[in-house]
């Protein structure tokens, strides 16, 4: 029995000692959980881009119902308000007493008169009360837009909300693997990781100086991307030195006189398509299904663009893939 008993524990031993066990990521696998991370936060972040664009614009036309159900609502009271002299008046036109009086009345003009208004209130009447049941109508008509349009605006900022700590979780699952690493291999990481945006700012820049352009719109826009080269991409940030990959364009083509949504899902709605054989500096790039990232081409086969957390606006390689994500078409502004 005793035999037995130490057998068992020898081999628990050789289970926890052994490399099959659960153990730490090997420092490449973690680059690329890391990278792979970062990206979806970067895709979460634009899809939240779009999702406070429409919050804006819900909460632009929710104010401006409002408005105007408030200005109906006047006007309900108003013809409620005329319905009730009409009504008052009617009332007293037709009772005994007034009608004794205008039949004994010694001034036969001011007896026609007074027939002739009863006969313009009764008139009146019908068309006061065809205004009031329109108001009316119209009033709780805008009650139930008021109403979907704020149901909409409900769920448009519970749907920002999931996305922004969709990005955030990612990252935060991307900084745990990082912790997991031995200190000497994480420092190993981030020495390789800096050497490696060294050489694409360094590379970057060059391009950057180069570029001519002329006058046109994207190359307007184009040579004021390139100007922020090295500048780190920040979720929502749209400069003057922090980026994300739509705040970037869109502040670009400010520039040049185009004004475009904080919103790669949004920009790619603007201007007109593009093959990708008859590429232009300055066009726009969109990458993702559905649409995450988007860029500017630079000509000669590159583009500039902020591409995710952990990275600075750049300049790399233009290719039917970013990553994992498919290219999807370009537009001229």
């Amino acid at each position: 029995m005793v035999r037995i008993i130490l057998v068992f524990a020898l081999f628990l031993t050789s289970l926890i000692a052994s490399p099959s066990a659960v153990a730490a990521p090997s420092v490449a696998s973690a680059q690329r959980d890391v990278n792979r991370l970062r990206t979806l936060a970067a895709e979460k972040f634009e899809a939240a881009n779009e999702a406070n664009i429409r919050i804006k614009q819900l909460e632009k036309e929710n104010s401006a119902l409002v408005a105007k159900e408030a200005v109906l609502k006047k006007k309900l009271n108003a013809s409620s308000e005329i319905l009730a002299r009409i009504a008052i008046a009617n009332f007293q036109g037709h009772g005994f007493g007034k009608t004794v009086d205008l039949m004994f009345s010694a001034d036969p003009t001011q007896y026609l008169s007074d027939a002739s208004v009863l006969e313009i209130i009764t008139r009146g009447y019908s068309q006061e009360l065809q205004e009031f049941t329109r108001n009316k109508q119209k009033v709780e008509a805008s009650r139930y837009v008021v109403s979907d349009k704020t149901e909409l605006l409900k769920r448009e900022k519970l749907r920002l909300n999931r996305e922004v700590a969709s990005a955030k979780t990612a990252l935060a699952k991307a900084e745990k693997i990082l912790k997991s690493l031995k200190k000497e291999d994480r420092e190993r990481l981030a020495r390789e990781e800096a050497e490696r945006e060294d050489k694409i700012l360094n590379d970057s820049k060059k391009y950057a100086a180069s570029y001519a352009g002329d006058n046109s719109r994207g190359s307007i826009a184009l040579k004021y991307a390139l100007k922020q080269i090295g500048d780190i991409y920040v979720w929502a940030a749209a400069g003057p030195t922090r980026w994300d990959c739509s705040g970037l364009t869109m502040r670009a083509y400010q520039t040049a006189g185009v004004s475009l949504p904080h919103s790669s899902r949004i920009q790619v709605k603007y201007g007109k398509p593009i093959s990708y054989n008859a590429l232009k500096p300055g066009d726009l790039l969109f990458f993702g299904k559905p649409i995450s990232h988007v860029s500017l081409y630079m000509g000669g086969g590159k583009m500039v663009q902020a591409p995710r957390p952990g990275k600075r606006v750049e300049v790399v390689k233009l290719t039917k893939r970013f990553g994992s994500k498919p290219f999807v078409g370009a537009r001229r502004l």
